[in-house]
């Protein structure tokens, strides 16, 4: 596919906007490896390749391994995610797919049961991030492929 326009270009300070979020993000204190399944997972049910491709690089490039990756999209059924990262795949899920279903009270509580409100908040604004870039790259057909993780990325 054609990439439609480049955003970026198109609306420099609404993208720093973007940016300015995602650094907020990365400086929260949750786990680098935890960012990153969320990233992917959440990418992976809107359907974006631009981030899928970028995030399964930066994770692969912070030791995550293939296994951890292949599995993500079944995580429910797989043993390798620890308890903290299934509560926040799940939260993840609820809030991409706000528009089908209500976060519901079990989520919630499982949530709660990991990760501080602070965690709680500083996932959400993840989400919140990554469902932001996504609705960018999916409609305007970024150009997929060419991303290479950068030494300050993978730190």
């Amino acid at each position: 596919m054609k990439q439609r326009l480049d955003y970026k270009k198109v609306a420099p300070i609404g993208y720093r906007a973007m940016l300015e979020l995602e650094q907020y993000v990365q400086r929260s204190g949750l786990e680098d490896s935890l960012l990153e399944l969320v990233k992917t997972r959440a990418s992976q049910l809107n359907h974006c390749a631009w981030c899928l491709d970028m995030h399964t690089k930066d994770a692969r490039a912070r030791g995550e391994t293939e296994q951890r990756l292949y599995l993500l999209s079944a995580w429910r059924e797989a043993q390798c995610y620890s308890e903290r990262e299934r509560a926040a795949l799940a939260w993840t899920e609820s809030v991409t797919l706000i528009s089908q279903a209500d976060v519901s009270d079990e989520v919630y509580a499982e949530v709660c049961r990991h990760l501080s409100e602070k965690e709680r908040v500083d996932l959400t604004f993840a989400i919140i991030a990554i469902n932001g870039w996504n609705r960018l790259n999916v409609p305007f057909r970024t150009t997929v492929g060419t991303y290479q993780p950068t030494a300050e990325r993978t730190k």
